[in-house]
């Protein structure tokens, strides 16, 4: 057997850290590549390479990811697949589950994780810290950075671009400039253009890719055009909230055959009181929202290669959209029951549960059974929600009816004010700045979406846009 062949762009950076490797020149690399370019597979036969050069001299690198489970795992996985292909799987030995030795040569993987104990580990060929974008810059250089000093060690830190200021982007400037200077060259950077130039069959993965989140949804930008995102940007462009514009008006019922979700952000409870405020400041305050809406077949690229029906989520249409401002949870248990349960026949309802919104989640559970899902919000669980809602919006899942009633127009403001704010480990921020007002519709959108994405219609009534009006 035989390890696979690496292409143009994969041997370029290879090349480059070998020579410094055997020159101990010490050098530090920066490479990005775009999602699933291969950047692990070039690590993996970069390591099988030093580990058979220094099977008999002895020698130690290092690759530290962002978690132990399951990155570093997988690339320690990927490792002895590879020395198996080069006919060295019966000499590798793994030790202590995290390192494999092949003679004298020994190749550690560490978990970069903040509170991840690594101090007393030394790098004596290399050391590489993979998804270097999620790594926190302090625990690089106080842990990571001087494991490679004593023997000048080669470093090399792979990833995407995040939010312009991560380590991979900080160390990035710094090999530019240092670049500019010397004419050394230590940043390799590879955009999807640049790997589908060599592989056909990735260009048709990321232009289906491009077509699933649309070309300016933040994940697209980061990891396939290789563009960091700038702190606060409004989250729906006019361009976008035209595409969310249906020509079609609201639903009075279900449409038989119809499969139909619902979303719920719930008002703090306080906030709900009317003793609390006057009438001028009640309209200030959160407002509890629903938003049902039809769920619509997958937007299929044309031809579907290589990908299964489940890669691409269906969308959201949707047919109801009421607020409730200053009523108090309790009073409105039965009007949702009757929304939800009765008149829509919703298959799945997902309600804020985070907070006093728990009550109103088990009381719908109880009264609903098992189509209602608690949802509790974390910055890591409206994160996703955020992705998921851009991405709809982008490539026109998602629609809202026209007309000009009060809670359609309350959705398109809430719609022009969103922000997104990128957030540490690859997170996203999703909202409505206080002082421009609530993000109540966005986040029972983001719901009812959701919602939709993991309920798949009962058949398929037409394709899209040939919905008839309700």
């Amino acid at each position: 057997m035989a390890l696979p062949p690496l292409r143009p762009y994969q041997r370029e950076p290879l090349r480059a850290i070998w020579r410094s490797v055997l020159a101990g020149e010490g050098q530090t690399f920066s490479v990005m590549m775009s999602r699933q370019a291969g950047k692990n597979e070039l690590s993996a036969q970069l390591e099988v390479g030093l580990l058979t050069r220094f099977a008999a001299a002895g020698g130690e690198s290092i690759k530290a990811s962002p978690t132990f489970r399951p990155q570093a795992l997988i690339s320690l996985s990927r490792l002895l697949r590879r020395l198996h292909d080069a006919g060295l799987g019966t000499f590798a030995v793994r030790e202590h589950g995290f390192s494999v030795r092949l003679g004298q040569a020994r190749q550690r993987f560490l978990s970069a994780a903040p509170t991840a104990q690594v101090v007393g580990a030394t790098a004596s060929l290399l050391l590489e810290v993979d998804e270097a974008q999620d790594v926190a810059l302090e625990k690089y250089l106080k842990d990571f950075r001087p494991m490679g000093a004593a023997t000048n060690a080669t470093t090399v830190l792979y990833g995407t671009p995040w939010d312009g200021s991560s380590l991979l982007e900080r160390v990035k400037a710094e090999h530019l400039e240092l670049e500019r200077r010397d004419g050394i060259r230590r940043h390799f950077e590879y955009s999807w253009e640049v790997v589908a130039a060599a592989n056909p069959a990735y260009r048709r993965y990321v232009e289906q890719e491009r077509q699933h989140l649309g070309e300016h949804h933040p994940l697209f930008r980061t990891q396939y055009l290789l563009q960091p995102l700038s702190g606060e940007s409004r989250a729906f462009s006019a361009d976008v909230r035209a595409r969310l514009a249906g020509a079609y008006p609201r639903a009075v019922g279900p449409r038989p055959g119809a499969t139909y979700v619902a979303g719920i952000d719930l008002a703090g409870e306080a906030e709900e009181d009317p003793r609390q405020a006057s009438r001028a400041r009640a309209r200030q305050r959160d407002s509890t929202v629903l938003v049902v809406g039809e769920v619509t077949p997958p937007l299929l690229p044309p031809p579907l290669i290589g990908r299964r029906l489940a890669a691409f989520p269906p969308g959201l249409r949707v047919v109801d959209l009421r607020g409730w401002t200053g009523v108090r949870h309790a009073a409105l248990f039965s009007q949702l029951a009757h929304l939800l349960g009765e008149h829509w026949r919703c298959r799945r309802v997902v309600v804020d549960a985070t907070g006093v919104g728990a009550g109103v989640a088990s009381f719908l559970r109880e009264t609903l059974g098992s189509v209602v899902e608690p949802f509790v919000f974390s910055a890591a669980t409206k994160s996703d929600l955020a992705f998921r809602l851009l991405a709809a919006a982008e490539n026109g899942r998602l629609q809202l009816p026209a007309g000009d009633d009060p809670d359609l127009q309350r959705a398109w403001q809430e719609l022009a004010l969103a922000r997104t704010a990128v957030r540490p480990n690859g997170q996203l921020n999703l909202f409505v700045d206080p002082a421009e007002g609530h993000d109540d519709v966005v986040m029972a959108l983001a719901l009812a979406l959701y919602a939709a994405e993991v309920t798949r219609p009962r058949a398929a009534t037409g394709r899209p846009g040939t919905w008839p009006r309700a």
